[in-house]
């Protein structure tokens, strides 16, 4: 449970930096007091359904998207995840990952 709230508030945290807004804004947007919303983003509470909606709304967001935070997990986890997509992979796409990866060097 606790990985849950967690992952819900650093994904809430993530979208809303990308969105270029600052909790202090943010959390005045949705209407609650920018404490609450740390709390939220630092996964020490959940916020309420309906709280949730208001977030969702409030990042022209569905709430499902908030649920998407595998990339949140522990680096050594992904590695393994990471390494284990590429064995499976075929030559071609394992070459275009590889040119991808690359880029970022």
């Amino acid at each position: 449970m606790q990985n849950t709230k967690k992952y819900l508030g650093a994904r809430i945290q993530e979208i809303r930096k990308l969105k270029g807004l600052k909790q202090n804004e943010f959390a005045e947007l949705v209407g609650i007091d920018s404490k609450h919303m740390s709390k939220i983003e630092c996964g020490r509470c959940f916020p309420s359904f309906e709280l949730l909606d208001k977030i969702a709304q409030s990042l022209n967001t569905p709430v499902a998207l908030f649920l998407e935070n595998d990339h949140l997990e522990d680096r050594e986890i992904l590695t393994q995840k990471l390494i284990s997509d590429l064995q499976k992979m075929s030559d071609e796409k394992f070459r275009q990952i590889y040119r991808i990866v690359q880029t970022f060097n």
